[in-house]
């Protein structure tokens, strides 16, 4: 870590092993001798290994060394405390305009490298018609089939159903019938999780749509 390292003068035994400023192993030397040669260079002794026998050090410009480290780490913690799951809810009613804009959003978030929840939220006899959800879902994936690949596949969660995507950048081939493997999964996996509330539907109700029973509710 920077800050971590004995430099220069600090540096108190009497020997050391040197690497120097191009990467060139010099053997064991004194320490004075190497400092000499640091300082001819305009460079610092750095002490990089100091549990070694004679411990390590190499010439380097060591105020650059702490910036570079310095960078590495902020990098490091903003990588690990802003990238994770984030979540989009969409209804299954959901107009073109609203359905843009959410989208877009979960656009941006895979491509900042985040992971996003999308949630299908049904109320009242919706619930009864997953396969509404389904197409939304489809829509999504078919729109960011570019950027995106499905982490969790679509599942029922009580009155939601609720798909993960994850920040994909390879292109998407399509297979012999033309349709994404993407969007024909979500479609799999829907009509699977679908199918026994379908069937009851069918016995109750086998003359009414799933578009004519929402709008009665």
């Amino acid at each position: 870590m920077p800050g971590d390292h004995r430099v220069n003068e600090r540096i108190r035994v009497d020997s050391i092993r040197l690497i120097d400023h191009e990467g060139n192993q010099r053997g064991v030397i004194s320490t004075r001798e190497a400092l000499e040669l640091a300082r001819s260079l305009d460079l610092d002794l750095v002490e990089i290994a100091p549990t070694a026998n004679p411990p390590v050090c190499r010439i380097m410009d060591y105020g650059k060394f702490k910036f570079d480290e310095a960078q590495k780490a902020k990098e490091s913690r903003r990588k690990t405390l802003n990238v994770g799951v984030k979540e989009m809810k969409y209804r299954p009613k959901i107009g073109p305009g609203d359905f843009d804009t959410k989208t877009r959003l979960v656009e941006r978030f895979l491509t900042e490298g985040h992971k996003v929840k999308i949630t299908i939220m049904f109320r009242g006899r919706e619930s009864a018609h997953p396969e509404l959800g389904a197409k939304i879902l489809d829509r999504i994936v078919e729109k960011l089939t570019d950027i995106a690949k499905i982490e969790s596949a679509p599942k029922l969660d009580g009155r939601n159903m609720i798909m993960v995507l994850g920040p994909d950048k390879k292109s998407k081939p399509k297979n012999e019938d033309g349709a994404k493997p993407a969007v024909k999964q979500v479609v799999a996996a829907v009509a699977s999780a679908a199918a026994p509330t379908e069937i009851v539907q069918q016995e109750v109700a086998p003359s009414v749509s799933a578009e004519a029973t929402l709008e009665e509710g």
